[in-house]
Formats: C-alpha cells, sequence, structure tokens
C-alpha cells in the first residue's frame, strides 16, 4: 500500500520521517484528535502494525521515535474519547447502549429507502477503510484473555474469518463487493478520501485493541459492533437490492444478517468472562460500548452530507 498523501504539519512530519527519516517533532502542540491532520497521522502510525506501506522500512514500526509520537497521539484520541463518555447523559453500559443505538436512524436505513447508486458507493469508500481489514485488530486482543473469554472470541474469529476459507473470509467478501460496485478493491486505495470521521473510527479500534490495558473496552466495543450490525446489515441488502446493484455486493452484507446476530450474543458472553462482575471492568466494557457507538454516528453524520470522491 502506498502511504498516504500528508494534509496537515503532524501527518507530513509522519510521512516525511517514514519515507525519508527526517527526525519526528516533539509536537508540544499536536492538533485536536477532531482534526484530519491528527487522525491521518495516528491511522499511518497504527498501519505500520497491520500491513505497512511500500517503500517504509518494516523496523519502523518498532521504531522508539514512531512509538513515542503514536503514543501521544494515541492517549489524545483516548483523552477525548473519556471525557465524551463521562460527560455523556445516555446510557453507560453494554445493553443501554445498544437498545439507545437501535431508535437511531443512519446510513443503512437512507440506503434502504432514498439513497442512489453514487450515495451507495460513497458509503463503501467510506466504510472499506475498516471493512478491508475486518477482524484484524480483534486479533490482537486473543493472548491478552484469560482461557474461557480467548477460546470464544477464538470462535467469533474464526467466522470472521472465514471458517479457513479463504474465499470466505468477511474482508474478502468486502473486497469483491467493491470490486462488483465498480470501485477499487485495493486494500487502503481510498485513504486519501477518508473523512476524519472515518480515520477516527478506525484509528478507535486499533487504540482499544494495540492496548493491554484496554481489553476489556476492546471487547465491549466489539460486542456493541456486533449487536448493532444486523439489522442494519438487512437494511444494506434491501437497499442494494432496490438500486440493483450486482448481487455480489448484497452477499457480504446478507453474510452478517444471521452471523451477527450470533455473534452479539457470543460476545455479550465474552464481557461476562473476562469481567467476572467487577464494576469497574463493566464500565471498561461500557466505555468500549460507547466509543462504538459514538464513533459510529460521527461517520453516520458524516456520511450523510459528503460529496462522492471522483
Amino acid at each position: 500500500m502506498r502511504i498516504p498523501t500528508p494534509c496537515g504539519p503532524v501527518s507530513q512530519a509522519v510521512h516525511d520521517h517514514l519515507t525519508m527519516l527526517r527526525p519526528l517533532p516533539d509536537l508540544l502542540d499536536a492538533p485536536a484528535p477532531t482534526t484530519r491532520d491528527h487522525a491521518l497521522a495516528l491511522w499511518t502510525l497504527y498501519e505500520l502494525a497491520y500491513r505497512g506501506f511500500d517503500g517504509v522500512d518494516p523496523d519502523l514500526e518498532w521504531s522508539p521515535e514512531v512509538l513515542r509520537l503514536r503514543n501521544r497521539l494515541g492517549r489524545d484520541l483516548e483523552a477525548w474519547l473519556r471525557e465524551a463518555f463521562a460527560t455523556s447523559t445516555g446510557p453507560r453500559d453494554l445493553a443501554g447502549l445498544v437498545e439507545a443505538d437501535s431508535d437511531v436512524p443512519g446510513v443503512a436505513r437512507f440506503v434502504r429507502e432514498s439513497a442512489d447508486a453514487d450515495d451507495v458507493r460513497r458509503v463503501l469508500v467510506q466504510r472499506s477503510i475498516y471493512h478491508l481489514k475486518e477482524a484484524d485488530p480483534q486479533c490482537f486482543v486473543l493472548p491478552r484473555l484469560g482461557n474461557a473469554a480467548k477460546a470464544g472470541l477464538a470462535e467469533l474469529q474464526y467466522d470472521e474469518l472465514g471458517d479457513g476459507q479463504a474465499d470466505r473470509l468477511h474482508a474478502h467478501l468486502f473486497e469483491r463487493a467493491m470490486e462488483a460496485a465498480g470501485l477499487d478493491p485495493t486494500y487502503g486505495a481510498y485513504v486519501d478520501e477518508a473523512s476524519e470521521e472515518t480515520l477516527t473510527l478506525s484509528n478507535a479500534m486499533s487504540l482499544l485493541c494495540l492496548h493491554r490495558r484496554l481489553r476489556h473496552a476492546a471487547l465491549g466495543h466489539l460486542a456493541a459492533f456486533e449487536a448493532t450490525s444486523s439489522l442494519p446489515s438487512a437494511d444494506m441488502v434491501h437497499g442494494l437490492r432496490r438500486l440493483g446493484f450486482d448481487e455480489t455486493v448484497a452477499l457480504y452484507y446478507d453474510e452478517h444478517v444471521e452471523a451477527d446476530a450470533v455473534h452479539e450474543h457470543l460476545a455479550r458472553t465474552l464481557c461476562e468472562l473476562e469481567t467476572g462482575g467487577d464494576p469497574q471492568l463493566e464500565d471498561e466494557v461500557g466505555f468500549g460500548a460507547f466509543v462504538c457507538v459514538f464513533v459510529e454516528e460521527r461517520c453516520a453524520v458524516d456520511l450523510l452530507g459528503a460529496p462522492v470522491p471522483a
């Protein structure tokens, strides 16, 4: 994958360090987590832990300078998310957050009822930033869990990763959906078109899954993600068929209608197994669930008003 085009001083500094080994600045006045410059810089640094970039030395993943900046930007993102959680007037527990989210019309409802083909392609472009590496972040969580929760997460991941069949990986199904919709299915092809909200959604997942101390929040995020995707997936299928898209596009979402309903129960069980009724850990699960719903709602607001990329 090519390295993203910088959009501000921090992402430019990251780009120059990774491609030309220029020193990274101290960044005492780093941009706010809600700027695209911050989001793109952090996304680029996190991506070194996934597939990396063409022409970038793989050893830079563990460079002290890279880790120092990644930690700084990641902590800024976490502090912003925790502040949003602390000041939220809505539910704070997993069940309450999921129930409240079910009453909020989102992108899938728009696709079902009134979107046109360009709207759908715009949605797929933004969704590709995560869906082309679907289930990858959660793999980092596995070694950090107790035996029972680890076995449960492995079961869920096995399904997400195609039950041992490469052509059934959910990420691969999304590749095929992109191609059938006339879009570039290459991993990371649309990073330059990704909004701050889309990048932050991906970054939040990486933040929770790459830090052992945040493993309970990662499980809460996963549980909320699975619990809030089955019905929207059904809406997407309906909308895609209404617009006459190739059935390959609908197949990705159709796969999630039933699978995510099963995964929801399993993911909730994982949270219970790993927290053991500890109120503090349950609050972390709630934080993770909040993050999932919160960043998705921000993406929905962005997607329902952004232009279609050329």
